[in-house]
């Protein structure tokens, strides 16, 4: 983008600056003291210049919105055309609190839903079962069978809503069950509109939630993304999520390398099992954390767009250009929540959200103020709301498409961080994929050092979180908190035995009996899943039936 006249000029007159005027007042008035880095430990120079990027290349690097490589956002006219969704996470107690709490959210302006599903569901036990005692509802919403589903969506036309679901090991089980919620509704399965987390290398590296060994989970993943690619066009079957990997500590340049490499290994499992890049990966999407180092994190999101665009164009062979495009969902940090002083997070979770929308997001959610100790009350799941509308309606900053490119210093952030995420993903490569880096222990390794270094900073006061260790104040105990009824385990029990005992019975064995003979051999699995919904089996009963042919993951790693 610079000649080398020009470059060499600019060289010379920041010499002449920083032995002129930088020299006097250094003299007089030292800088402070602390070190300058971002959030991530990247170092930050005192100036950035042409001299920083001059190996830019507009064309190569940058481009244009909506063309190769996406640097600048994955659609040519971005907010200018369309809003991104915005798509609060909820989901606690049982289905009918989770349903008022959604018609709440569209009825303030949510534009998309995304369910929260209580532990026991994401680990594929019913709230009967002795392990889910305690947790029913806790940190979601309990689904123990099609009948949960549908109160949850009553109400709530899905061919006018897109819903994601944050849910991985028993995620083509939850999809089953939307589906039939559709069919119910008279929605065809090819007009629903959403996404499934559905992305299960993540647990096993920084989450903890999954179920079965990594091959058939694999086998899961790309069952759902064949079935999906013929029957649900317009369903994002996966999102490859780097959220949970920087909430277990990770950094930005972690963050990307990490979710990229397990897009890689995801796309080489669905190639081996026969499907075609072009034919699934136009539907994979993303999800990132959106941390508090406002240019940091737009330059992540830039830097993942082209990384992930070169891989999918160079490495796979797309020849589609939407397989090149890197759609993601953005939430806010959570682990930069804070219980000290909450209504500072209202703060922290603008500045998170800015930096999403800054960085081309396509949805995202704003967390609330009160989540460091509480699932959030109604009050402050519309403040969160009102964050967003706020970025999109009074700010400006949509008005005009990837407003920070050009900056010397996000340009040159985002070619670190783009050069050192490539760097780990060889790392990853040599080790012989994510699944055997994973094995192996190493990603574990990497994000446990990084989150000890960051909690080291704090406690040794190098890295101020406002109200923590510093500017701390007395605070009276919180009032108002939302609290999930302990008596929602003992409903859901009652729910389970009444649904039981009223369903065909022999229609559930032998659905389950099915499933459990395509799980020994080799046949797509999500028409027999959908045969076990449709006749009310329970999530418990489908996920017990793969436990018997699939077994159980049992980490083995040590560190």
């Amino acid at each position: 983008m610079y000649d080398r006249e020009s470059l060499e000029l600019v060289k010379a007159l920041k010499r002449e600056w920083e032995e002129g005027s930088l020299k006097t007042v250094l003299s007089k008035h030292p800088e402070r003291k602390e070190r300058f880095v971002t959030g991530s430990n990247l170092p930050v120079e005192r100036l950035y210049t042409p001299a920083e990027v001059e190996s830019l290349d507009y064309a190569r690097d940058l481009g244009f919105p909506g063309e190769y490589p996406y640097t600048r956002g994955v659609q040519p006219t971005m907010y200018r055309g369309r809003l991104w969704t915005m798509r609060q996470y909820a989901g606690f107690g049982t289905a009918e609190e989770s349903n008022a709490r959604y018609k709440y959210l569209l009825k303030q302006g949510q534009t998309g839903l995304s369910v929260a599903f209580d532990l026991p569901t994401q680990i594929g036990y019913d709230s009967d079962h002795p392990l889910a005692e305690g947790e029913v509802g806790k940190v979601g919403v309990a689904i123990d069978s099609l009948a949960d589903m549908e109160t949850l969506f009553e109400g709530i036309p899905l061919d006018k809503v897109s819903t994601s679901m944050t849910i991985n090991a028993p995620a083509s089980i939850l999809l089953a069950m939307y589906i039939v919620v559709a069919e119910k509704q008279n929605v065809p399965a090819d007009k629903l509109n959403g996404t499934i987390q559905n992305d299960i290398l993540k647990e096993y590296a920084a989450r903890g939630t999954y179920i079965f060994p990594p091959k058939p989970s694999m086998r899961l993943i790309t069952d759902v993304f064949a079935y999906c690619s013929k029957n649900l066009p317009e369903w994002n079957t996966i999102s490859i999520s780097g959220y949970h990997i920087r909430e277990a500590g990770a950094t930005a340049v972690q963050e990307v390398a990490f979710t990229l490499a397990n897009g890689i290994a995801y796309v080489d499992a669905a190639i081996k099992a026969g499907l075609s890049v072009d034919q699934f990966g136009p539907r994979l999407s993303f999800f990132f954390s959106a941390h508090s180092d406002l240019f940091e994190e737009v330059a992540k999101f830039r830097a993942a767009r082209r990384l992930w665009a070169k891989i999918m164009k160079e490495r796979f062979g797309a020849k589609d250009p939407r397989s090149m495009m890197l759609r993601f969902h953005t939430q806010t940090a959570g682990s930069t929540l804070t219980a000290q002083q909450p209504d500072n997070n209202i703060v922290r979770v603008a500045l998170q959200a800015l930096s999403a929308v800054l960085g081309g997001t396509q949805s995202l959610h704003t967390n609330s103020r009160d989540e460091a100790l509480a699932l959030p009350s109604e009050d402050s799941v519309r403040i969160a709301l009102r964050t967003q509308q706020i970025i999109a309606y009074e700010s400006g900053v949509t008005n005009t498409i990837d407003p920070l490119a050009g900056s010397y210093y996000v340009e040159a952030l985002t070619d670190r961080i783009e050069k050192e995420a490539a760097e780990y993903i060889a790392k990853i490569d040599a080790l012989g994929g994510s699944p055997a880096a994973i094995e192996k222990g190493f990603i574990q390794q990497e994000i446990q050092d990084s989150a000890y270094r960051w909690q080291k900073e704090v406690e040794n006061g190098d890295r101020i979180v406002v109200g923590v260790n510093k500017f701390q104040i007395q605070e009276p105990p919180p009032t108002g908190l939302l609290k999930v009824d302990p008596a929602v385990g003992e409903r859901q029990k009652k729910k389970i035995a009444e649904l039981k005992a009223k369903r065909d019975g022999a229609r559930v064995e032998a659905s389950l009996n099915s499933l459990r003979r395509a799980a020994e051999g080799t046949d797509n699995l999500m028409p027999y899943i959908l045969e076990a919904v449709r006749s009310y089996a329970t999530l418990g009963e489908i996920c017990d039936t793969l436990r018997k042919v699939f077994g159980e993951y049992r980490s083995t790693v040590s560190y």
